[in-house]
């Protein structure tokens, strides 16, 4: 799996909305300022994540970005799918519904399953708990490790 730029500029924007204190909205430019993030892009990835339901925008004086769900409902696979689309794809396809000749059909079962491990991760992680640098038992006991730091 490669993590697009979009999906990390939208976790990163995403942490700062939830690491607020005082729970108002943000700006794009404190946000882009604040994560280094190009403005055009942010904001791009904002309308991503409003027609997700995930923001929502506020105008006015005091307008800005603030999450439209509590920081703990929304999940990295919540926010990668909204900005990037499915987890895991084939030729742009969801790896059910690929298909090979005989000998190469087991290829579907790796898709499979490698997108049933990215969900294992990924749908566990909350953006609340990303804030917090509270990760879940699931993700530390893989850091914790070695074999995961290497580059192969």
């Amino acid at each position: 799996m490669r993590v697009s730029a979009k999906s990390d500029y939208a976790l990163r924007a995403l942490i700062e909305m939830a690491a607020r204190e005082d729970g108002k909205a943000v700006s794009a430019e404190e946000l882009g300022r604040a994560q280094d993030i190009p403005h055009g892009f942010l904001q791009a990835i904002l309308a991503d994540l409003r027609k997700a339901g995930i923001v929502i925008s506020q105008r006015g004086q005091s307008g800005g970005w603030r999450l439209a769900r509590t920081a703990e409902s929304v999940s990295v696979a919540d926010v990668i799918r909204a900005v990037d689309g499915p987890l895991v794809s084939v030729y742009g396809l969801r790896p059910e519904a690929v298909t090979y000749n005989d000998r190469a059909d087991v290829l579907q079962h790796v898709w499979i399953a490698a997108r049933d491990s990215l969900r294992s991760v990924f749908e566990e992680v909350s953006i609340a708990q990303l804030a917090t640098r509270t990760l879940p038992e699931e993700v530390t006991s893989r850091t914790a490790n070695d074999e995961a730091w290497q580059p192969h």
